[in-house]
C-alpha cells in the first residue's frame, strides 16, 4: 500500500488563496483482491467532526477504504486546516493497514500469551 499526497493552491473567488490536498492510496494486486473479497470499500477508517472557520459549523469527515482508493480532494482556506486533513489521512492509512493485516490473516486460531 502506498499513499500518494499532492498539495496545490488556487485562487479563490474573491482573490484569496485556496489550498488543496489530494490523497489516494495505491494497492498491490493482493491488497486489492482482499478489499474485493471482503467487500470492504465502505468500511470507515476515520470519522471526525471538522470545524469550519468563522461559521461555527462543522462537517463530518468520513474516510473510507473506497474514498482513499478512489482518491479524495480536500479544499481549504488555510494551511492549518490542510495539515489537519493530511494528519487525518495518514491516521486513516494506519487504520487501513490494520484492516489489511486482519483480512490477510483471517481465520484459524490465535494464541496470546501474557
Amino acid at each position: 500500500m502506498k499513499l500518494q499526497l499532492r498539495k496545490d493552491q488556487a485562487k479563490g473567488l474573491l482573490g484569496g488563496v485556496k489550498f488543496e490536498l489530494f490523497a489516494k492510496v495505491e494497492l498491490t494486486g493482493e491488497e486489492l483482491e482482499l478489499v474485493r473479497k471482503y467487500k470492504a470499500e465502505k468500511e470507515v477508517l476515520l470519522k471526525r467532526d471538522v470545524k469550519i472557520p468563522f461559521t461555527g459549523r462543522a462537517i463530518v469527515l468520513n474516510l473510507t477504504i473506497g474514498s482513499l482508493t478512489a482518491g479524495q480532494t480536500f479544499t481549504c482556506s488555510d494551511i492549518a486546516e490542510i495539515l489537519e486533513y493530511e494528519n487525518n489521512v495518514k491516521e486513516s492509512c494506519g487504520n487501513f493497514k490494520s484492516y489489511m493485516e486482519v483480512m490477510k490473516h483471517f481465520g484459524g486460531q490465535e494464541i496470546i500469551e501474557y
